[in-house]
């Protein structure tokens, strides 16, 4: 049998990709500026349907950074910070000098649970220090609890920087995730649904946040013949080449969305004959999830001993690639010092999910060998 290995979550090309970057090397557009940076941005505003303005960036990373930048947060500030995600969620509050405090995620969405978050602000205000920001992740794909979250950022009017890093294409009662932040970010990087390489992007609601965030990413660069500056900047441009692939995956990325959602059927269909196991999957019909990643619970109470353990490993030695969930920020040793609220839900999902592979160009002959392994696990 074939044993090449299947990976969580490759690249996918399109097609057209190579068109957009030959563009930029015969027109010489190598730098982070040009007619695939405008192009990239444009047909983004575009699949957001609404009043939104984008600027393209070298990572997702680099948006949440300038995003903190951007909601005035500053060395000795506190933000509160899904703590199921990756940790590139967090690490922009460090760079700034400033604290996270960590939030557990609730069991539907397994995003940040609005009650530990309202908890947490008011324990935050009575020790002195109001949050600056909520940075709250969709997670895998799947939109967090909007309404909810939404309604304590407002109670106590706090910005909230929405992560929609794993979210391009998801939709809360059909609006896109990424827009409904005071900013929203996107990431691009190898293993997204859509890629650049290497990339991200920042979402705001008006052109003067959007100049902002440009100039800032241009290392700040005052309006002079000469270089001048008067605030601190960054090289977080996206380059023309890397928007040129972004282009032509725009093009296609409603059909990657059909297939990583395929490929949640998929495990779906295969788990529905297995006790103990659980799919991660909407909660209701006001969530639209791009299935980013496919990912399962296993409870081995119901599954004659089987462990989350058992399923990755067998799956390791297959080559067959698969990932324990998000380690959660507050039980990272680099962060072990910080603020924590909430019980142990994102302790117990890592201690048992599993994300599987879902990969938009995984093919039926992969799909088999992922289901017999499954099945052989399982004894099915």
């Amino acid at each position: 049998m074939n044993n090449s290995k299947i990976w969580l979550s490759s690249p996918h090309m399109g097609g057209t990709e190579q068109q957009y970057v030959k563009e930029a090397f015969d027109a010489n557009w190598v730098a982070p500026l040009g007619p695939n940076v405008t192009g990239f941005e444009e047909a983004i505003e575009h699949y957001l349907k609404g009043d939104y303005y984008v600027a393209a960036l070298s990572s997702g990373t680099a948006a949440l950074h300038l995003g903190l930048i951007l909601l005035d947060v500053k060395p000795g500030d506190e933000v509160i910070c899904q703590t199921m995600t990756f940790s590139a969620s967090a690490n922009p509050i460090a760079y700034l000098g400033a604290t996270p405090v960590f939030i557990d995620s609730e069991s539907e969405t397994w995003n940040i649970c609005p009650k530990a978050l309202e908890l947490a602000i008011v324990d935050r205000m009575t020790k002195g220090k109001k949050p600056k920001a909520i940075i709250a992740v969709h997670l895998y794909g799947m939109p967090y609890k909007v309404d909810e979250i939404k309604a304590v950022a407002e109670k106590f009017d706090i910005p909230v920087l929405e992560d929609s890093a794993e979210a391009l294409g998801s939709t809360y009662k059909g609006k896109h995730c990424g827009t409904f932040g005071a900013l929203g970010v996107l990431s691009f990087n190898g293993n997204k649904i859509i890629t650049t390489s290497g990339g991200g992007a920042l979402v705001a609601s008006t052109k003067e946040l959007k100049e902002k965030a440009v100039f800032l990413a241009t290392q700040a660069r005052d309006a002079a013949p000469h270089y001048q500056h008067s605030e601190i900047g960054y090289n977080y441009r996206l380059s023309n080449i890397c928007a040129g692939i972004g282009r032509g995956q725009m093009e296609v990325l409603d059909d990657h969305i059909a297939m990583r959602r395929k490929m949640h059927a998929f495990y779906t269909d295969i788990f529905k004959a297995i006790p103990g196991v659980t799919v991660f999957s909407e909660p209701n019909e006001n969530y639209f999830s791009n299935h980013w990643l496919s990912a399962i619970v296993i409870d081995s109470t119901k599954t004659n001993g089987v462990t989350r353990e058992d399923l990755r490993l067998a799956m390791e030695a297959e080559n067959i690639e698969c990932r324990p969930l998000w380690k959660p920020m507050h039980l990272q040793p680099i962060f072990a010092n910080s603020p924590y609220y909430g019980s142990s839900v994102s302790e117990n999902l890592f201690s048992d999910g599993l994300c599987l592979p879902s990969g938009s160009n995984l093919t039926d002959v992969e799909r088999l060998r992922i289901q017999s392994l499954i099945k052989k696990v399982f004894n099915q």
